[in-house]
């Protein structure tokens, strides 16, 4: 049986000072079939370097201008390539 991709959508705002924390618990789960969408709400901060320093099992995305979470979370929705879609906002 196989598992099945998990996409887990990261929304951030400015949300260098747990930002780490939150993508770290993402790595020390023991299930393995994941992909981070990650969407940065026009962050002013280190939200994007954070992000980069990890591999390429984060996708990264920028949006031009801070949205509501409703409509930046439906934005990332549309990049998100797993059978299950879990939120974890920094």
């Amino acid at each position: 049986m196989s598992k099945p991709l998990v996409s887990i959508l990261m929304n951030c705002y400015n949300g260098e000072k747990f930002l780490r924390e939150a993508i770290d618990s993402v790595y020390s789960q023991t299930y393995t079939n994941w992909e981070i969408i990650f969407w940065d709400n026009a962050s002013t901060d280190n939200s994007k370097s954070i992000v980069e320093s990890y591999d390429n099992k984060i996708k990264y995305f920028k949006g031009s201008e801070t949205l509501p979470l409703y409509q930046a979370r439906n934005l990332a929705i549309e990049k998100c390539n797993g059978e299950v879609v879990a939120f974890l906002d920094c």
